[in-house]
């Protein structure tokens, strides 16, 4: 029995990691597709379209998909995608960004709207809560890319504005941020030192951090999965600040 149950943990849990991967490729496409239909649909000429593809790449998202996700972006009947910015407030005062890509803006405002009211949270007025945040360009590479003292220096010499490394066991490893405006020249000087970066892109760095505790914490947490496991939405930011006491507590 005990090795019968230990099987089916290993399977429920590949079962949550194939599922979580599928929709990570799905946005990854469509994020192709979109920056494929906004410009030319060659890389080179298309630095959106290249951050998408790199992006994409680094994720093993298989070649003959990046391909069909661009050869769309070209047939007359792809579909339009809208780009939605939805703010909001948590639990425990947390400040959320949603960035949301859809082919239906009713079902995208309604899904996100419900998230929050479900979850302890309200939905705010554009501008409500981006004003706590900075719009940066974010590269991002696993901890053993290289060690603190290197990815400090190669990102100074390359006109960053900031490295913040996590290299614990379960660490995330380096973020690079730097104005936005010269992401791509960064972003290029980094990969000539340490290869491709795991994601390269424009994202929401919050101003300052809100301390959540208590019960909040796994309301928060919940929320976050929500809008997070949404086909439509793309990414999702918030500037919570837990204590390592309350996170061990979420198991």
């Amino acid at each position: 029995m005990a090795g019968h149950s230990k099987f089916k943990n290993i399977m429920h849990r590949k079962g949550r990691a194939d599922a979580a991967r599928s929709k990570l490729f799905s946005k990854l496409s469509r994020e192709i597709t979109v920056a494929a239909k906004a410009g030319l649909p060659d890389p080179n000429m298309n630095p959106r379209l290249r951050l998408a593809v790199n992006n994409a790449k680094a994720e093993s998202l298989p070649k003959d998909v990046i391909d069909r996700a661009i050869k769309k972006s070209q047939m007359g009947d792809a579909a339009d995608y809208a780009e939605i910015r939805y703010e909001g407030v948590a639990a425990g005062g947390v400040g959320i960004i949603v960035e949301v890509l859809t082919d239906n803006r009713n079902r995208a405002a309604a899904n996100v709207r419900s998230y929050f009211t479900k979850m302890g949270g309200n939905m705010g007025a554009t501008g409500s809560v981006t004003f706590n945040y900075d719009r940066v360009g974010q590269v991002s590479y696993p901890a053993k890319a290289a060690s603190e003292d290197a990815m400090m220096e190669a990102a100074i010499e390359a006109g960053a504005d900031d490295v913040v490394s996590d290299m614990d066991e379960e660490g995330e490893g380096h973020t690079v941020y730097t104005a936005f405006e010269d992401l791509n020249e960064v972003a290029a000087a980094l990969e000539a030192k340490f290869g491709p970066a795991s994601n390269t892109k424009i994202a929401w760095r919050p101003k300052s951090q809100v301390p959540v505790t208590g019960d909040a914490v796994a309301t928060l947490m919940k929320l976050l999965d929500a809008l997070n496991e949404d086909d439509d939405v793309q990414d999702v930011y918030s500037n919570e600040e837990i204590s390592d006491e309350d996170a061990a507590k979420l198991g």
